[in-house]
C-alpha cells in the first residue's frame, strides 16, 4: 500500500507540472522554481510533513520535497545558530541530495560523452 500512496501522491505532483506546461505560457525553468518555493512553504508551515508521512517517497523526492528539506534545515538552523542559522541551514539540510546530483553528473560525463544533434 505504501508503493500506491508514493506513486499516487508523486504522479500528482508530475501531472500537475505537466498541466502548467501544457496549457499555460509558463517555462518549465519557472514550474520547477515555483514548486522548491511551494515545498519550502508548506514546510515552513508545518503541512508538507503530514504529507510526507503518508505518501513516503512521493512526497520527498519531487522537487518539493527538496523545498520541505530546506526549510525543515533553516528552522533547525535558526533554533541552534540564531539568525546565522538562515542562512546555513539550508545547506546543511540538503548538502547530502546536492552533492549526490553533482557526484552523478560528473559520473555520466565521464562515462558518456555528449554528441551534436544534427
Amino acid at each position: 500500500m505504501d508503493y500506491l500512496k508514493a506513486f499516487f501522491v508523486g504522479g500528482l505532483l508530475c501531472l500537475i507540472g505537466q498541466i502548467l506546461i501544457d496549457k499555460t505560457k509558463l517555462t518549465p525553468a519557472r514550474i520547477l522554481v515555483s514548486y522548491v518555493v511551494i515545498g519550502v512553504f508548506l514546510g515552513a508551515i508545518g503541512v508538507y510533513q503530514s504529507l510526507a508521512d503518508f505518501a513516503g517517497a512521493g512526497a520527498t523526492v519531487p522537487l518539493t520535497g527538496f523545498g520541505n528539506t530546506l526549510a525543515k534545515g533553516v528552522k533547525k538552523a535558526v533554533e541552534e545558530d540564531g539568525f546565522l542559522g538562515i542562512f546555513t541551514g539550508g545547506l546543511k539540510a540538503s548538502a547530502g541530495g546536492i552533492t549526490a546530483a553533482i557526484f552523478s553528473g560528473l559520473l555520466a560525463s565521464i562515462l558518456f560523452r555528449a554528441k551534436d544533434k544534427s
